[in-house]
């Protein structure tokens, strides 16, 4: 597993801004969650090429660069559970800020995100 980045203040403190008004889940909770059956649609928001190397299995790819230029159309249930992923948590957390001021109701940013996601041996896909 990678290590996680390292990132600059200024990106850190948009973040976190954005996380103050988001819902998070870690990766316990994303496991309940599955194991439950509850409904969702699971996004990976990363780049094509880490997508290409490997991503959940399941889950729908709209990179942080589109994801608001095409969710409506991949996504229009804006009642629908969204569960965003990316490498760490951070992007998915800008992501999920974004679309809950398009009028999403449901959107939750992984934290940990792929590297979490893999470490708990859910199942992947390339």
């Amino acid at each position: 597993m990678a290590a996680p980045k390292h990132h600059n203040p200024g990106f850190l403190a948009l973040v976190n801004d954005a996380k103050s008004r988001i819902r998070e889940i870690d990766i316990a909770g994303y496991q309940r969650m599955r194991a439950s059956g509850q409904p969702h649609l699971l996004v990976d928001i990363r780049e094509e090429s880490e997508w290409a190397a490997g991503h959940a299995a399941g889950a729908m790819h709209l990179g942080k660069g589109i994801i608001e230029r095409d969710i409506e159309t991949k996504a229009p249930d804006k009642d629908k559970t969204l569960v965003l992923y990316c490498g760490g948590g951070f992007r998915s957390a800008l992501s999920a800020d974004a679309l809950q001021k398009m009028g999403y109701r449901n959107v939750i940013s992984l934290d940990g995100g792929w590297r979490g996601y893999q470490a708990s041996g859910l199942p992947v896909e390339k």
